[in-house]
């Protein structure tokens, strides 16, 4: 008896550098790959070994963001550790309005813009169990210099200190606990009271309907349902 609507939600997910945000994603897809689209974010920053791109990034210089910032290309950017970050505006809409759910991988500054433009998105922190774990995944990746390990740490400080802006938070802690929150918030936000479209009556319920303007015959009607 209620119809909700068929648009896509827009999920942004943001965390600092290290939380594992990337890896919960591409759990995400991998449970749906049908009904959900990443959109690849376009970045200033050199490859590193283990990026492949046009899937973890579209890479381009910085002369060549900057003028894709002047032709209108994004949704939104931001410069993160002196690097560009943004989101192309591409398919984004289309993909909502045909049902599809869209997941950004953007930082806070770039959630705080998206949340100006769709206020309904779905925003959640990916949280590190602890500062002490966070350091240590972030030496592990083996591709910092330990001055920018230090600054990415202090840069991921600040940023946990912004995590009311957020709707949710998840730690990840346990990978599969982690993404297995991520997938129960997503489906609890498609039962959003604000999605149904239309409440409808089926037959029987009408026939109810119609008993309950007599009193005595509701009273005295066998009602079978």
């Amino acid at each position: 008896m209620i119809k909700q609507k068929e648009r896509g939600s827009l999920i942004v997910i943001s965390a600092p550098s290290g939380a594992g945000k990337g890896t919960i994603i591409n759990k995400l897809l991998e449970n749906d790959n049908k009904t959900r689209w990443l959109s690849i974010s376009t970045t200033s920053r050199n490859m590193r070994s283990n990026d492949i791109a046009g899937v973890t990034y579209n890479f381009v210089t910085k002369e060549e963001f900057e003028q894709k910032i002047e032709e209108g290309y994004f949704l939104e950017y931001t410069n993160y550790s002196g690097n560009y970050y943004g989101t192309p505006k591409g398919d984004i809409s289309n993909k909502l309005n045909n049902g599809i759910d869209v997941i950004l991988e953007i930082e806070i500054e770039g959630a705080n813009n998206v949340k100006k433009i769709f206020p309904e998105a779905i925003c959640i922190f990916i949280m590190p169990p602890s500062l002490k774990e966070l350091v240590k995944r972030l030496k592990n990746r083996g591709t910092d210099s330990n001055e920018k390990i230090l600054e990415r740490f202090k840069k991921a400080y600040a940023e946990i200190n912004e995590v009311s802006k957020y709707n949710y938070v998840v730690v990840n802690d346990i990978l599969e606990e982690a993404v297995n929150k991520v997938e129960a918030i997503i489906k609890a936000e498609k039962c959003r009271v604000d999605r149904i479209e239309e409440v409808f009556l089926d037959t029987k319920e009408e026939e109810i309907h119609e008993l309950l303007l007599d009193n005595e015959i509701f009273i005295n009607e066998d009602i079978n349902l």
